[in-house]
C-alpha cells in the first residue's frame, strides 16, 4: 500500500504512483519489451565516431568553495551544480555498470569525469527516481560517508525507505510541488512523465520527478531545473515554467530514445528536449543522459547530430542549448 495515498491527486494510486496521461502508463507490457529485445539483437549499433572521452576537470575551480554559478557534467545524468557556496549533485552514478550487479548489465563507455573523492563537499543530492542508471547504491553510500557529514538527500516519495534500508537517514522525501529548504538553497520536486522499478516487486511504488533548485550567486537569485528521466509532457513543463519563471539553467536528457515506438512515453528525443527548453522558458539548457551508457538503439553520438537538427528546426540558437564534454564546466557568471 502507498502510505502517502491521496485520492485527490491523479498521480497517486492506492498501491503506488502513476503518470497522469493514461497513454503513458508505465512500464510497457513485457511483450513489447521482448519485441524490442528481439529487434535489437538483429541490430549492429556502431560505436561513436566522435571522441566522447572526458576532458580534465577544473578541480581548482570546482573545489574552491568560492561564490559560483556553474555546472560540471560528470556523465549520464550526474552533474555538479554550484550555486553561491552550495554544491548540488544530481543522480550520482560512479560505478562501472548501471545494474544490480557489477559483472553484468550496461557498462560505461566513458568513466565518470570525477570520482567521489574528487568532489567538493556536497550539500544536497537530488535523486530523480529508482532506476539503476540514476540511483546507484555504491555511489550514494560513498556520498553519505563524505568527510564532514552526509549531504541532504532530496528524493521523491517512497525513496526515503530504500535509502534508510542502506543506512542513509539524512533524507527528505517530496511529492510533486513540495518544497524543502536545504541550507542556502530551496528545492522543489516537479512533475515529469516516467516510472520507477528496482525489482519485479516494487514497480511504481516510489514516485519520480524533476527538481527546481533556487539559490543566490553574486547577488542574483538563480534557478536551475533538472528533469531526471522523462517522456514529453507539455503540461508538466509549461506549468513548471509558469511557476518558476526565469530558469537560468535547465539540465535536460537528450539520449536513450530509440526505438521511438517503445521509448516515446518514457524518454524524450533531442527534438522533444528542445521543446522542453522552450516550454520551461529556460535561458540556457545543457543536454545530459547521453554518451555514457549504451542503453538504447541509437549510437552514443547520434544525440549530437539530432540536437543540432532540432535546434535549427525549432529556431533555438546553438548557444541556448548546448552539450558539454564529460568533465567540462560551464560557468554561468563570473565575479
Amino acid at each position: 500500500m502507498n502510505p502517502y495515498y491521496d485520492p485527490s491527486k491523479p498521480h497517486h494510486r492506492a498501491d503506488g504512483f502513476q503518470n497522469i496521461d493514461p497513454a503513458a502508463r508505465m512500464p510497457r507490457p513485457f511483450g513489447e519489451f521482448f519485441r524490442w529485445q528481439r529487434e535489437r539483437a538483429a541490430l549492429d549499433i556502431p560505436p561513436p565516431k566522435l571522441d566522447l572521452s572526458p576532458v580534465a576537470p577544473e578541480l581548482g575551480f570546482i573545489r574552491s568553495r568560492a561564490n559560483h554559478f556553474a555546472v560540471t557534467w560528470i556523465g549520464h545524468a550526474t552533474a555538479l551544480v554550484q550555486i553561491g557556496h552550495s554544491n548540488v549533485l544530481t543522480d550520482p552514478h560512479f560505478s562501472e555498470r548501471a545494474s544490480p550487479v557489477q559483472w553484468a548489465g550496461p557498462k560505461r563507455w566513458q568513466p565518470p569525469a570525477l570520482r567521489p573523492e574528487d568532489l567538493p563537499r556536497i550539500d544536497v543530492v537530488l535523486i530523480s527516481h529508482n532506476h539503476y542508471d540514476h540511483l546507484d547504491e555504491a555511489s550514494v553510500r560513498a556520498l553519505a560517508a563524505q568527510p564532514g557529514g552526509p549531504p541532504l538527500f532530496v528524493v521523491p516519495l517512497g525513496l526515503e525507505r530504500w535509502l534508510e534500508s542502506v543506512g542513509i537517514t539524512n533524507v527528505r522525501a517530496l511529492d510533486w510541488w513540495d518544497t524543502v529548504q536545504a541550507g542556502e538553497l530551496t528545492v522543489t520536486l516537479t512533475p515529469v512523465q516516467h516510472w520507477s522499478r528496482r525489482t519485479l516487486a516494487d514497480t511504481n511504488t516510489t514516485l519520480w520527478g524533476g527538481f527546481v533548485v533556487e539559490g543566490e550567486s553574486h547577488g542574483k537569485r538563480r534557478r536551475v531545473y533538472f528533469s531526471g528521466d522523462t517522456g514529453y509532457s507539455a503540461q508538466h513543463f509549461r506549468e513548471t515554467g509558469a511557476r518558476f519563471p526565469g530558469i537560468d539553467l535547465a539540465l535536460i536528457p537528450i539520449g536513450a530514445y530509440e526505438p521511438r515506438w517503445f521509448m516515446r512515453q518514457q524518454h524524450v528525443d533531442p527534438e522533444e528536449a528542445v521543446r522542453i527548453h522552450r516550454d520551461l522558458g529556460a535561458r540556457r539548457s545543457v543536454g545530459i543522459h547521453w554518451g555514457t551508457f549504451q542503453l538504447t538503439d541509437e549510437p552514443l553520438d547520434q544525440p549530437l547530430a539530432d540536437l543540432a537538427a532540432a535546434r535549427d528546426k525549432l529556431g533555438v540558437g546553438r548557444h541556448e542549448f548546448i552539450v558539454l564534454r564529460h568533465g567540462e564546466t560551464l560557468r554561468l557568471n563570473r565575479p
